[in-house]
């Protein structure tokens, strides 16, 4: 069943989920709500949502933390030209619409509508994973199983282990999407992601690693053994290998970037100076420049939120256009920016399929999906060899980014010294310092070893977050200002 919404008798919809929490609104009547409020904007929507989530921490050995959650309500918007007026509510019922349609029917007082009109699809799409709960799916004691295992594991495996966190966090989600003219589009989405990390003691020296996973589908994934012990290990041996790391130098050197996780510096470099917002409001680097060269030759940067499973894709977005892949750079050509509904009508664009919303009680804007740099023709072992004195970072933490100047600053959580064309020395402390625009004109190789993360990636805009996807081939860059600690 890929709907929340199935009929009971002649007017009512109940929720499709085994607690079988029943909504009194009538269709008819609540279509003729909706018709009201939207009678002379542009566009807009009844967006209606049910949410259940959980979330637990073993950490020192026992179970820490454990939360589950359980959230419903609407969110009714009308738009007009570049104005939005918004509505929403944790009371589902036709009374609380009714009252959101005042609220809703002020955008149209002194307003212009668009210009262009370019009506997208809506709500017809493959469906990208399975429409389950993975919260019903496994019970409690497996999902504590599971973290004693972990735990366990990694104490046994090193008696430098000191330290196992492991979270474990699961949602469900359910949305409906109605239109003035009747048009209905319905998604479930699951969403879990498994999180480990390690602390490690040496001679007094403490260092932690951390790995994950996670995507839409259900706690199955990750609980098979192969699966968790491989983030397991993963973070053991980032906790270990920092154990030998050095502080690492300042100053403009060669950067080898791994595949892969890498791509979240792509995300926040570039990607969100694609959005339509940004660029429709020329505050983005990249406003106003579709056809010029923004990077080098052999780039080419795709957002695609249809791969199946993935923690960034979806089958449709939070306005009910069908997810699909966009080119947005092509051979270093920029072709086109990530679009939500109302963007791409001002701009007179087709909508892309960007449009998301942290909940109900947000507004959906130009998002994100999965990202990523597609690969090319060199291997990473020639892009090492090629530096006489570099650093090849192999994974990335946190970072920040300016999106009007393109200026980001990125920790590097696994580095390497380059030396004479050879891995040597891991560093610590090494932060990565530049500009989008910049570090895409400075790629002088791509790998042929492209890969998407792991499945934990979450991009907050304007005080939302949602669940993202990155990825990169290993990449070249000539020149970047690393920063350092070393003396």
């Amino acid at each position: 069943m890929n709907s929340w919404l199935v009929r009971k008798k002649a007017t009512h919809y109940i929720p499709y989920m085994s607690t079988q929490h029943s909504f009194a609104i009538n269709p008819k009547r609540t279509s003729k709500l909706i018709a009201d409020a939207l009678s002379t904007a542009d566009d807009g929507e009844l967006y209606l949502e049910y949410r259940q989530s959980e979330s637990y921490v073993f950490d020192d050995g026992r179970l820490k933390q454990a939360s589950q959650d359980t959230s419903q309500g609407f969110g009714l918007r009308g738009v007009k030209g570049e104005t939005a007026a918004y509505a929403h509510s944790a009371e589902i019922s036709e009374e609380a619409i009714a009252r959101a349609v005042g609220t809703v029917k002020t955008v149209d007082h002194g307003q212009k509508s668009a210009s262009t009109k370019i009506e997208p699809r809506f709500g017809a799409n493959h469906a990208l994973y399975t429409g389950d709960n993975p919260i019903e799916a496994v019970a409690f004691p497996q999902k504590l199983k599971l973290l004693e295992e972990i735990d366990a594991y990694l104490r046994a495996k090193d008696p430098r282990v000191k330290q196992v966190s492991v979270t474990l966090a699961g949602s469900w989600q359910a949305i409906e999407i109605l239109k003035r003219d009747g048009q209905r589009a319905t998604d479930t989405r699951p969403l879990i992601r498994l999180s480990v990390q390690v602390v490690a003691e040496q001679h007094g020296r403490m260092e932690s690693g951390s790995s994950g996973a996670g995507g839409r589908y259900l706690y199955e994934q990750v609980m098979a053994p192969d699966a968790w012990k491989h983030v397991a290990d993963e973070a053991l041996r980032q906790a270990l290998l920092n154990l030998e790391s050095v502080p690492a130098p300042a100053g403009e050197l060669p950067v080898v970037l791994g595949a892969g996780w890498c791509g979240v510096l792509l995300h926040e470099a570039v990607g969100h100076g694609l959005e339509g917002d940004f660029n429709r409001k020329g505050s983005s680097t990249f406003s106003g420049r579709i056809g010029d060269q923004v990077a080098a030759k052999g780039v080419t940067v795709v957002d695609d939120g249809t791969f199946e499973n993935r923690r960034g894709s979806l089958t449709i977005d939070d306005e009910g256009t069908p997810t699909q892949r966009n080119v947005l750079i092509e051979d270093g050509i920029l072709k086109g920016y990530i679009q939500d509904r109302m963007n791409a009508r001002l701009m007179g664009v087709a909508a892309t399929g960007n449009g998301r919303r942290e909940s109900y009680a947000h507004q959906p804007m130009p998002r994100m999906t999965n990202t990523f740099m597609l690969g090319g023709n060199h291997t990473k072992d020639e892009m090492i060899t090629s530096v006489k004195r570099g650093i090849y970072a192999a994974h990335l933490g946190g970072g920040q980014v300016d999106i009007t100047s393109g200026k980001f600053v990125f920790n590097v959580t696994e580095a390497y010294m380059i030396e004479n064309g050879k891995l040597t020395t891991p560093l610590k402390g090494v932060t990565l310092i530049g500009s989008g625009p910049d570090i895409m004109g400075k790629i002088s190789m791509i790998g042929n070893d492209m890969a998407l993360d792991p499945g934990v990636g979450t991009c907050g805009k304007a005080g939302q977050s949602v669940p993202v996807g990155v990825g990169q081939p290993s990449l070249m860059i000539s020149a970047i200002t690393v920063g350092g600690t070393a003396v």
